[in-house]
């Protein structure tokens, strides 16, 4: 039997979904709770569109905020007595009530009525709509025909209607052009649609910018039928009122169409010149052909098995991944699938390894596209987060212990922050990544696919389909149609043509419940994304990924609010029944289990999700990932602001410490030094500062050649007011700061002190004076000449690790490190070996207790004899030293 689509969405939810026991009736569920998750299915009833619902997830967690705060001594609303931009609502206070909770309740429930009855009015389901909040409020015990907004007597239920009404005035003037319908402004596709039906894309002009997508019938994620090709959605959502980033990230551009503003702007995603083959020719046909490349891991029955436990999957930190699009292929795996997360060996809430789970790929990459989708009946990607929390917040062993410090609060003091925090996240994900989307315009896989396709191939030049824009052909998956071949056509019309080993594509499916589509080879010119044939892809440009941004952004928020990175019991999981789960086609194949020990690993399962879907190119997702880290860091600690009522300045009274050096091996090993410091404690990695800034004094002591002593040095206070952009609340420790200019065979001595309101509060104590060595190096080339001995750059004042390195030199492709550590608290550890041009050859993750501890390594066979650097980077230190590989 195949479940239904709603209800297959409701029965793994309540039932799998991350391991958690079966859902809490709605009595057991706080009252914000229930009015989430009446806001959640009511998207599910509405058009697919991510940016819209992403506000109005957000105006609902103001509204269930400021109904609790109202009511609570030094909490301060977000709205109330405030603005929202320029829109100010004014308060006078409530008196306090005989029941504070009830009175809570009851402002929330009729203001969260009253947005849902506006927002979801013209809904494809609004009859559904309504009937479901009429019958929650009289569930609650409330009348929706009271519409007094007079509070003045101090009724709860006035409080509540008037904090919506004024909301959805405000909401008018922010930016969303909400008045308007959220009609585009000013955008145009310089592109004619592609009608995917019909072979090709002979309507490419520009294989750089976005291309409408028509077919024969579309229906959006929702499953909402559209009688026409759907326009761009929200390029211009630049504009909308944000609610934790800073003017500081903003940018204004201008093209033909109009002005965008652009928030977080990494740059452009890789172009290609078609004619000459400039720009980043090379990196865009990578990216678009590693779709197709995907596309044939899609098939079950081809014997690949992988085990997508956490043992195997995820864990791999951002600031390790590329930023190079010509460096992705070392990332991404460009044949056989998947990245180069190293997984996790021990579950830290068990202290047992993760059991492994051996599953076709073509099971999991299916099941993983399909579950990371929009729908259908889905609450889309910002709204499935909240239902990710609101299931981990039901799981036994989840604490409602906020950033996992002191006492359990009550259900509704935790979901209402909890909710502005994810809120204001999605929302602020939504305007950056959909701002660069408008201004960008990137085009999807299926434009650039088929458009290449129609050029001919890039790769052999001797061929008459030879052109400089054409899809680069790859033995196994991308060749060129020959005499003879079963693509050739009836009358050879098709040799030489580009052929595709790929996801066969909907032609192939009759019966969703029965058929599976499978994987062969099929002309290009005829490629699909794995989607049904009437939605192919979302009505909005690539660059960068939502999914991807959304995920990051939501995943720091958890880990954030719940003190912990890992789901409750050290994993969550999403089961997905044998023949049952997949809508597009049959399958899977047998009971496939999604799991993940992190959000963060979630999240970057969701990332490649979307490759494997067809949807996106490796170019949209690393920069979404990294918006989305920041967004969501920035957004928390702007919430929190407000649980906090106000941010003491006199946070910094103690010096700062666990100072260390670094050194970041570039061109041959040496080009600068990077300092690092922590607030007061190692424990601290975040903390509620405004405008943090730091000072420095950082002088030379000692010429190691001679071991004379440096006489009048410079020691003046070198000021770092930028240590972080401006308007961010929440400070994440360690403070980064690299130097170029120091000077080889040389000692320094360096200390640190810092202050909020960006310097001008009162500063903190100095930090104790640390020291470190320079080694001998060619301050031109960066290069250190001769036995390359590191012993020299060895933190002194790292006192808390010390190890070993044994065979060294390495003989037979495995070394052993023996790491003596000496303090209480566990430490994680990253090992990384360069080779002497700076590339990384290997990186490696685990945690170290106190005592000694032992971590096995391999090495790649094909690594060339010679000299490597291998860098320990622990919570304490970092420290490199020399291995001979032979």
């Amino acid at each position: 039997m195949r479940l239904s689509s709603s209800f297959r969405w409701a029965f793994i939810v309540s039932i799998t979904l991350l391991s958690f026991s079966p859902r809490l009736s709605h009595a057991q569920h706080s009252v914000a709770r229930q009015w989430n998750e009446a806001n959640l299915d009511a998207i599910r009833g509405d058009f697919a569109r991510p940016t819209i619902h992403a506000r109005n997830l957000y105006h609902a967690a103001i509204l269930m905020f400021d109904s609790w705060a109202a009511y609570e001594y030094g909490v301060q609303p977000y709205f109330l007595g405030d603005s929202l931009g320029n829109y100010a609502c004014p308060f006078t206070g409530m008196p306090h009530p005989s029941d504070k909770q009830a009175a809570q309740e009851e402002t929330m429930s009729y203001a969260m009525y009253r947005l849902i009855s506006h927002r979801y009015a013209d809904a494809p389901q609004d009859e559904e709509i309504m009937a479901m909040i009429d019958t929650l409020m009289a569930d609650l015990g409330f009348d929706p025909s009271f519409t007094s907004t007079d509070y003045s007597t101090g009724d709860p239920a006035a409080l509540g209607n008037y904090l919506a009404t004024e909301l959805i005035t405000g909401g008018m003037q922010d930016g969303a052009r909400e008045a308007a319908e959220y009609a585009n402004a000013h955008y145009f596709p310089v592109n004619e649609d592609i009608f995917t039906p019909d072979p090709g894309n002979p309507n490419l002009t520009d294989f750089n910018r976005w291309q409408p997508v028509s077919v024969t019938l579309f229906i959006d994620q929702s499953g909402n039928p559209w009688p026409f090709t759907p326009p761009f959605l929200s390029p211009e959502w630049g504009d909308v009122l944000p609610f934790a980033m800073h003017d500081s990230l903003r940018a204004t551009h201008i093209r033909e169409d109009g002005t965008y503003q652009v928030w977080h702007d990494p740059g452009p995603p890789p172009y290609i010149d078609i004619d000459s083959g400039g720009l980043q020719s090379e990196e865009y046909k990578w990216g678009f052909s590693l779709v197709s490349v995907w596309s044939a891991h899609l098939d079950p029955s081809d014997s690949v098995m992988w085990d997508i436990s956490p043992a195997a999957a995820g864990n791999f930190e951002l600031d390790s991944m590329p930023t190079d699009y010509a460096d992705y292929e070392d990332f991404y795996h460009y044949l056989d699938g998947g990245d180069a997360s190293q997984g996790r060996a021990i579950n830290p809430v068990t202290g047992s390894p993760y059991d492994p789970q051996l599953v076709p790929r073509g099971d999991f990459a299916r099941v993983l596209a399909e579950f990371w989708a929009d729908g259908p009946d889905s609450e889309t990607p910002p709204g499935h987060w909240f239902t990710i929390y609101n299931e981990v917040s039901d799981h036994p062993l989840f604490e409602r212990k906020w950033m996992g410090q002191g006492e359990d609060l009550n259900p509704l003091e935790y979901d209402v922050k909890a909710y502005l925090a994810l809120g204001g996240a999605m929302h602020d994900a939504a305007i950056a990544a959909w701002s660069l989307k408008g201004w960008y315009d990137y085009l999807r896989p299926v434009s650039a696919i088929r458009g290449m396709a129609d050029l001919g191939q890039c790769t052999d030049t001797t061929l008459s389909n030879y052109h400089i824009g054409g899809l680069p052909l790859v033995p196994g998956y991308i060749e060129v149609v020959e005499e003879g071949d079963d693509l050739a056509g009836d009358s050879a019309e098709h040799v030489g043509k580009i052929k595709l080993y790929a996801w066969r594509g909907p032609d192939y499916i009759e019966n969703e419940d029965t058929d599976v589509a499978g994987v062969g080879w099929i002309l290009a010119e005829n490629w699909w994304p794995y989607q049904r044939p009437t939605f192919v892809t979302p009505p909005f440009a690539g660059y960068v990924s939502g999914h991807s941004t959304f995920s990051r952004a939501a995943a720091e928020v958890m880990t954030l609010m719940t003190g912990n990175e890992y789901f409750p019991g050290g994993m969550g999981e999403f089961h997905c029944p044998q023949n049952e789960f997949l809508v597009f086609e049959d399958g899977p194949s047998m009971d496939v289990t999604l799991q993940w020990a992190t959000y963060r690993d979630a999240s970057d399962q969701t990332s490649l999700s979307r490759i494997w879907g067809g949807i996106h190119p490796p170019a949209d997702d690393l920069n979404g990932r990294r918006m989305g880290e920041q967004i969501g860091i920035d957004a928390f600690g702007h919430a929190i602001s407000y649980f906090e009522n106000q941010m003491d300045c006199s946070a910094f009274s103690k010096a700062p410490s666990g100072l260390r050096k670094s050194y970041n091996p570039v061109a041959g090993v040496q080009d600068r030094v990077q300092l690092k410091w922590f607030k007061d404690s190692l424990e601290t990695r975040f903390s509620i500062e405004e405008e943090a800034a730091c000072d420095i004094q950082f002088w030379a002591v000692k010429d190691l050649i001679d071991n004379s002593p440096i006489i009048g040095a410079d020691t003046s206070l070198i000021p770092m007011s930028k240590v972080r952009k401006p308007g961010r609340e929440l400070f994440k420790w360690p403070v980064k700061y690299s130097r170029t200019d120091v000077d080889p065979n040389t000692r320094y001595k360096w200390r640190v002190r810092c202050a909020c309101d960006d310097g001008n509060g009162l500063p903190s104590p100095w930090s104790e004076v640390k020291i470190f060595n320079t080694p001998n190096f060619d301050p031109s080339t960066g290069i250190v000449p001769g036995a390359l001995d590191w012993s020299a750059t060895k933190d002194v004042a790292s006192e808390l690790i010390e190890f070993k390195i044994f065979p060294n030199p390495v003989t037979d492709g495995r070394l052993t490190i023996a790491i003596d550590y000496f303090e209480e608290k566990e430490s994680q550890v990253e090992v990384r070996i360069f080779d002497l041009s700076g590339k990384t050859v290997l990186v490696d993750h685990t945690t170290i207790q106190k005592g000694s501890n032992r971590l096995r390594l391999e090495l790649e066979n094909d690594l060339a004899p010679g000299a490597y650097i291998l860098e320990l980077d622990s919570d304490y230190s970092q420290d490199r030293s020399l291995i001979q590989i032979h």
